[in-house]
């Protein structure tokens, strides 16, 4: 089993983790017509290994990532179609974060593929704080909100790993309300991912540290004569708008960013670090 994610700033890692820490208790167990081998290996899409060797070798993939109104984040899409033959008769288990939501954001995924390309065993959504962190309707969570979430993901990634050990199959998001839902709030996503490739903006305030080339999963940034120059190719992911020291870059919406999505800035997955 190999579990791969992609995570903007720490929510859906700690899930992916999570996951494979808990399946590591019942790595012998039998799980409908296969077994889990001794351990889950987790891995974000964005290193650079052997991802063909990975697959070629593991009958269960898993997926983790962050839904974007109701639409996957394109890194993941992208990853998908590069090694889609791979991925021809696998079984699949997939997880998505949302901060509401989405509808069918784990069965999403699933249209990357051609229909019964692969098999889905277990798809669920887990509630995780908001990251987006210009929008004043959607305001960042206190440490005390973000240990509820996570105290109710260990809760219900415990269900969810008993349920797989016990060959349970669970599809969150597939039934038809859930994906007219999705239809609906993705409808707007195409429109939106094409506009927000190029709506982001630097501030005087930039310091020319060059951190936002370093983490940005899309490459969007470079640092030319001194300045930080943009790609026009971001996917709205919040990563570089939330640690950026100067909070001088601004995605989508133009102005100021007050406050920053921190909390897994620091050591320890349950170490609070809400920036100001």
């Amino acid at each position: 089993m190999v579990m791969f994610y992609f995570s903007a700033t720490g929510n859906s890692k700690y899930i992916a983790e999570l996951f494979c820490r808990n399946m590591e208790a019942v790595s012998n167990s039998a799980v409908s017509n296969f077994a889990v081998s001794d351990s889950a290996v987790c891995h974000s899409v964005e290193e650079e290994i052997d991802f063909s060797q990975l697959i070629k070798s593991s009958e269960i993939i898993c997926f983790c990532y962050p839904i974007f109104g109701s639409r996957v984040p394109r890194l993941m899409r992208e990853f998908a179609a590069k090694y889609m033959e791979l991925f021809k008769n696998k079984k699949l288990i997939i997880f998505c974060t949302q901060m509401g939501g989405s509808g069918d954001g784990a069965r999403a995924f699933t249209d990357v593929f051609p229909c019964g390309f692969v098999e889905v065993i277990y798809a669920e959504h887990f509630l995780m704080p908001n990251n987006v962190c210009n929008l004043f309707f959607l305001p960042l969570a206190t440490n005390k909100i973000i240990q509820w979430y996570l105290a109710k993901a260990k809760k219900k990634m415990e269900i969810v790993c008993n349920d797989i050990k016990n060959g349970i199959v669970k599809k969150r998001g597939f039934n038809p309300f859930s994906q007219g839902l999705g239809l609906f709030q993705g409808s707007f996503m195409p429109g939106i991912e094409k506009r927000a490739k190029s709506k982001v903006w630097i501030d005087g305030d930039c310091n020319q540290c060059g951190l936002c080339v370093s983490i940005c999963p899309m490459n969007n940034f470079g640092l030319e004569d001194n300045r930080i120059i943009t790609k026009n190719n971001c996917m709205i992911c919040y990563r570089c708008i939330n640690k950026c020291p100067k909070k001088a870059i601004s995605v989508f919406l133009r102005g100021k960013v007050k406050k920053q999505y921190g909390y897994w800035n620091t050591e320890g997955l349950d170490s609070p670090s809400i920036l100001p």
